[in-house]
């Protein structure tokens, strides 16, 4: 029998996408922090109007760089959440796309809002590179 990857097999899945990325990429993000989680917590969820947790598959958590001041206090560390249970529900309805693509599509459009991007930007952008 084979069991779904881990929250340990996403996080090294995660890693090896963002270490395929350019450098410049990664060197803008600064110092983003990556956090795998079965699923958003009820306060998360709630925050953002959504009831079924299989909906939510990533979240940017921090102040994206468009929003930062000198002025403002330190903002807290960035973080990207990648929710498992929703990726791999995700993953086996579409059945057509590999497990790694899908966690780094999702990896790069959370990143994305780092960076102030929307979410429709963010689709136009992952859209021209497929």
């Amino acid at each position: 029998m084979t069991h779904p990857p881990s929250l340990d097999d996403f996080d090294r899945i995660a890693r090896a996408a963002w270490e395929a990325l350019p450098s410049t990429f990664r060197e803008l993000a600064g110092d983003v922090v990556f956090r795998i989680e079965d699923f958003a917590d009820d306060e998360v969820l709630g925050e953002m109007g959504i009831e079924d947790p299989f909906e939510l598959s990533g979240l940017y958590h921090g102040v994206d760089l468009t929003q930062r001041s000198i002025m403002d206090p330190a903002p807290g560390q960035p973080m990207v959440f990648l929710y498992r249970r929703a990726i791999l529900d995700e993953w086996i309805e579409r059945g057509d796309i590999a497990l790694d693509h899908l966690i780094a599509h999702i990896l790069v459009h959370e990143i994305g809002h780092h960076f102030g991007f929307s979410d429709e930007a963010m689709d136009a952008i992952l859209e021209r590179e497929e």
